[in-house]
């Protein structure tokens, strides 16, 4: 059995594991266990972020649709047609297109009472400003500005032929059965749920087309190319605003009472919608400076008109 160590000799003292500091009194010693009773877990430093807002969207208003889409090109045709001395205006297509707008009111404020409320479309919540009856306040000043549009591009194309009123009655009745045979095809076609929106387009396209038809066909087939392009261009631009409206859910067109065929993306009730108005104010505008013509002798698209001065006018 091993002796006490000696007082001063400490070399073979058993050594411990355990480090020795002095206390805070200056003797005697505290022990610190060399391992600690916890384990540190490092934790991934956090950086501060900034809050960000969400993008704030604007959500467009029909009167929207109509500050963007159609009055530019509304002031810009009208600007065309009063200084360009080979566009047409005059007292003649002004007074056309008033009685036109006075028509588009009058006859389309029905037809859309008619659907509305059955649910053919509706608009997006907050993007009219109010109805009377069914129909929006916004929907009315479209019954005047496509008229507008419509006629001031018409200015641009000019439209005319020396053709005498008197058309050969054959043609005369062969127009009137057209238009009446479209409308008979609507009247067939609203029975049905599916084509209820095309049945009443058709309906009350028939007899205004009938009308029309009936009396200057010979004439309008005289005049078809440039009437091509006075009726082409403002229906495919109403085609791409129509499309964008309904993207921006301005109104929404009912899976319903359409056919599910589209044009161009577009809904081929919404594409004929926009083809036979444009019909409408082209043709009416047009027979109606024919018929003024011929009474008067002097064409409207051909006479001296007085025009704003020009900066060429005063070189």
């Amino acid at each position: 059995m091993p002796g006490p160590v000696p007082a001063g000799d400490r070399s073979n003292r058993p050594r411990s594991s355990v480090p020795i500091v002095p206390n805070q009194y200056g003797h005697g010693a505290i022990r610190l266990p060399s391992v600690l009773p916890f384990t540190a877990v490092p934790v991934a430093a956090r950086t501060p972020t900034a809050h960000v807002d969400p993008p704030m969207t604007v959500q467009f208003t029909y009167f929207g649709i109509h500050l963007a889409f159609l009055l530019p090109p509304i002031l810009i045709l009208g600007w065309l047609a009063s200084r360009r001395d080979r566009a047409w205006w005059g007292s003649r297509p002004l007074s056309g297109l008033g009685i036109m707008i006075v028509l588009a009111i009058v006859y389309t404020t029905p037809f859309t009472n008619r659907l509305i409320p059955v649910g053919v479309w509706w608009y997006g919540e907050g993007t009219v400003l109010a109805t009377v009856w069914h129909t929006p306040l916004e929907e009315y000043l479209f019954f005047v500005l496509q008229p507008i549009l419509t006629a001031l591009w018409l200015c641009q194309v000019r439209p005319s032929a020396e053709r005498s009123l008197a058309i050969p009655h054959t043609h005369r009745l062969l127009g009137v059965a057209g238009g009446l045979a479209i409308a008979v095809v609507g009247w067939a076609l609203r029975g049905d749920t599916a084509t209820y929106y095309l049945g009443w387009l058709f309906l009350w396209a028939g007899p205004v087309l009938a009308l029309q038809w009936g009396f200057g066909s010979t004439y309008l087939w005289a005049i078809r190319r440039s009437l091509l392009v006075a009726i082409a261009v403002p229906t495919l631009y109403l085609w791409l605003v129509d499309r964008i409206a309904i993207e921006l859910g301005v109104w929404v067109i009912s899976d319903t009472y359409t056919t599910g065929h589209a044009l161009l993306g577009l809904p081929i009730e919404e594409a004929l919608f926009f083809l036979v108005t444009t019909l409408f104010v082209v043709q009416g505008i047009t027979m109606y400076v024919w018929v003024l013509d011929r009474i008067g002798g002097v064409s409207a698209w051909t006479s001296t008109a007085p025009r704003v001065p020009t900066s060429s006018d005063d070189r």
